[in-house]
């Protein structure tokens, strides 16, 4: 395998429709290491941005990708055309403690009581 057939270029997609990239990555590369590509290029005027690559989730031909595999075991066979560029949509997950709050908010909020006299 040559190195030009060992590179994939990836563009990022973001919720709204923006796109981080396209930049050439290894097949050898972990879904971490694009994670964190993610957060350093994340556009500073965005204020939904992820703090951590925890928070942020990767879509590639419809399966969430893990940390773990490495993009050349995520591709589809739509990545081997040639100059082609494959896009990635990012989904960003808010942090725990602000899902746990907002619930817990919600809860006070709808309680109903009941008092028998």
């Amino acid at each position: 395998m040559s190195a030009a057939q060992d590179q994939l270029e990836i563009k990022f997609r973001l919720i709204d429709g923006t796109d981080i990239g396209p930049k050439s990555f290894s097949a050898a590369t972990s879904v971490a290491t694009l994670k964190e590509n993610i957060l350093a290029q994340w556009p500073k005027e965005k204020g939904n941005g992820p703090r951590t690559v925890k928070d942020v989730k990767l879509i590639s031909a419809g399966r969430i990708l893990e940390n773990n595999r490495t993009v050349g075991e995520c591709k589809s066979p739509l990545c081997d055309i040639p100059g082609g560029v494959t896009t990635m949509h990012v989904v960003v997950q808010p942090p725990a403690q602000e899902k746990e709050k907002k619930a817990s908010d919600d809860m006070k909020q709808n309680k109903c009581l009941c008092v028998i006299l």
